[in-house]
């Protein structure tokens, strides 16, 4: 019996420990692969016994001795750094740290360490650490001594102020070394790479406050590598009021700080004070565009034209042709108005043709014409409203959202309420983040079913970067579900489909997306596809339309092309190209029967795809009609279209070759 529990104790044993231990067995593979001599999976394996035991010194003294082995000094001197840390009683691991912070450049810290071993460890550790700590302390104080009698002889010399101040810092004087390091930049103000020591210094005083000075000051540097290691040494918040003051008065030819500063101080509203700020850099750095931009254009907030003219126009002779193109685009509507003409009415000839050429459709002759009319009457509000129409009509938005904005000043209130009305429309397409929602719920009298579609993006703009990253959830449904029948087959996706994405700016029309998510029906008993899938989907769209558009204020012609290629995962990874297009007449706002305005088009529609689905291989036409009221929103409309049709390809289809469908919709969207 004694036996039997012996032999149990000793199988029962490793398998107690290894359960205990959970860096058992990445430990075990790693002293395997030492063996082997196979380094990278050692590394590796102790890796991941650090992540299962962090505390346990033994396992990172064993991986900073492989990391010796393989070259990488560094890293083994941080492994021995923490072996010291969680064993401070181990002189021997801070002696193996010491030598290596020596070796790696740190010898202000391998002087510290040993410094403390020689009064506090063993009689061997103490004399190692006594001649060791001597080694690297002689040197210093020789080197100290000698730069306090090269600035004895010469008080100005930047060298010696510098390397005095460095050695010091390695010896632990902080303060020497503060003090010379200080003397050293205000020598060579503009090397504000000597901030970083100086900041170091001021810190290991216990001086939070001068320390915090000179890091802001070196990490606003034109020099990147300084800003950089700089910014490593800061606090990971943003800094305080006072610590920009300090670090200004340290360092008051910093212009990236004391600029960095007046913005702050115009985020908080401190207005007066900003524009002392910038007035005060300005006089130190005359050639700082961007200073002398925003002074004057905190003048003319004011409306003291008289002050900002002139900082404009410097702006305009100098060197930034970006900031000089901004300034030039803000200040035409404002010159234009100061430049009004002893005779307010323009020539009726100029503003008859703009508006000839505006109600045809020559939309860059009206442009022409109005900004002719414009420069002779720059009051004339109306005129102001239609040229932002005009470059809105003509895809220049940019521009319309400038002139819309002017328009919204007017006295008269109809065209101040409908420029206001088309500036928040166009203004989330210049917002940094915004959120559109569309829904498209059509009946169709064919499958005798409700379709539902919609879809809510929150798009981020990246300034003129071409690619937006964004948010998606669409929605796709139907109400009747399936056909019926012995074969009932399901009418839509009946999914909520969730992705990030990223897409195109347009261009011309033409828009490039991409997405991935996962889509989740939301009908439970349904077996055909899974209940959640993940969803691949991306593809360009094209759309463009000529003529009297929906929401003209004239009738004519128009003709609209819409065209998509979508690649989509779970439809087999099947690529569809649809092919839409409609041409009609659109009438103007009929006023007597509440602003109602129509349109009587033709359909033409194709939709193909590149596996040659039944479903997906369709040719349609026929008539249609749009419906909206001029008081709605302009993404609001209803629509009534009857189509006869007929399929491509008739391998496994099971409705016929032809078809015909009426189909009533109403489409609605909404940016914010």
């Amino acid at each position: 019996m004694v036996l039997q529990l012996l032999f149990l104790g000793m199988a029962v044993g490793p398998a107690t420990v290894q359960a205990q231990d959970p860096a058992y067995e990445p430990l075990e593979k790693a002293y395997a692969a030492l063996r082997a001599r196979d380094y990278e999976t050692a590394v590796a394996r102790f890796e991941e016994a650090i992540r299962l035991a962090p505390q346990r010194p033994s396992i990172r003294k064993d991986f900073a001795y492989l990391l010796l082995r393989i070259g990488e000094r560094e890293a083994a001197r941080d492994q021995f750094a923490e072996a010291m840390r969680l064993a401070p009683e181990d002189t021997h691991v801070a002696l193996e740290y010491a030598f290596l912070c020596h070796e790696t450049g740190k010898t202000a810290e391998a002087r510290r360490i040993f410094d403390q071993i020689r009064t506090s460890g063993g009689p061997e550790a103490r004399a190692t650490a006594e001649q060791a700590f001597e080694n690297i302390d002689r040197p210093l104080r020789e080197g100290i001594a000698r730069w306090k009698q090269a600035l004895a002889l010469r008080p100005g010399d930047f060298s010696a102020h510098y390397e005095l101040a460095r050695l010091a810092e390695q010896r632990g004087d902080h303060a020497l070394a503060a003090a010379h390091y200080y003397e050293a930049w205000k020598l060579r103000p503009q090397l504000r790479s000597l901030l970083i020591p100086l900041g170091r210094a001021r810190q290991a005083l216990g001086d939070a406050e001068g320390a915090m000075a000179a890091l802001l000051s070196a990490s606003r540097s034109l020099d990147t590598r300084t800003a950089e290691e700089a910014r490593t040494l800061l606090p990971e918040r943003y800094p305080y009021v006072y610590e920009f003051q300090n670090a200004i008065r340290l360092d008051p030819t910093n212009i990236e700080l004391r600029r960095e500063y007046a913005y702050l101080l115009l985020a908080m509203g401190h207005g007066a004070e900003a524009e002392d700020e910038f007035r005060s850099i300005v006089e130190v750095a005359p050639k700082d565009w961007l200073s002398v931009a925003q002074l004057g254009f905190l003048h003319l907030a004011r409306d003291d034209w008289a002050a900002a003219e002139p900082l404009l126009n410097r702006v305009l002779q100098g060197d930034d042709e970006a900031l000089k193109e901004r300034v030039r685009r803000a200040l035409e509507p404002l010159r234009r108005l100061r430049q009004r003409t002893a005779s307010p009415e323009p020539a009726p000839e100029v503003k008859v043709l703009a508006e000839r050429s505006y109600q045809a459709g020559y939309l860059k002759d009206a442009l022409k014409y109005y900004t002719a009319a414009h420069e002779q009457d720059p009051l004339d509000f109306s005129v102001i409203l239609r040229l932002a129409w005009t470059h809105n009509l003509l895809r220049q938005d940019e521009y319309a959202i400038r002139w819309f904005e002017l328009a919204r000043k007017s006295p008269d209130p109809h065209i101040a309420a409908e420029a206001t009305k088309a500036y928040r429309n166009l203004r989330p397409d210049f917002q940094r983040v915004r959120t559109t929602v569309w829904v498209f719920p059509i009946y169709s009298t064919r499958w005798r079913d409700l379709f539902s579609y919609g879809q809510v993006k929150t798009e981020i703009r990246l300034g003129r970067f071409p690619l937006r990253p964004y948010l998606s959830l669409r929605f796709i449904g139907d109400t009747r579900r399936t056909t019926g029948g012995a074969s009932p087959q399901y009418l839509s996706e009946s999914s909520f489909i969730g992705g990030l994405g990223v897409t195109t700016r347009p261009w011309r029309g033409f828009v490039l997306w991409g997405e991935a998510g996962s889509a989740v029906s939301y009908l439970a008993k349904r077996r055909d596809v899974p209940r959640a899938a993940p969803d691949y989907r991306g593809g360009v769209s094209f759309a463009k339309g000529f003529g009297r558009l929906l929401g003209s204020e004239a009738s004519g012609p128009f003709f609209e092309l819409n065209a998509d290629g979508v690649f989509i995962s779970r439809f087999d990874n099947d690529t569809l190209l649809y092919w839409q297009n409609r041409f009609g007449w659109t009438s103007a706002p009929v006023e007597a029967l509440g602003g109602l305005q129509w349109q009587l088009y033709w359909n033409g529609n194709l939709i193909t795809d590149a596996r040659r689905q039944y479903w997906a291989n369709l040719a349609e036409s026929g008539p249609g009609v749009r419906l909206r009221w001029k008081w709605m929103p302009r993404s609001v409309a209803f629509s009534v279209n009857a189509v006869w049709g007929r399929y491509l390809i008739q391998r496994g289809n099971p409705w016929g070759v032809r078809f015909h469908d009426v189909r009533v919709g109403m489409w609605y969207a909404a940016t914010r």
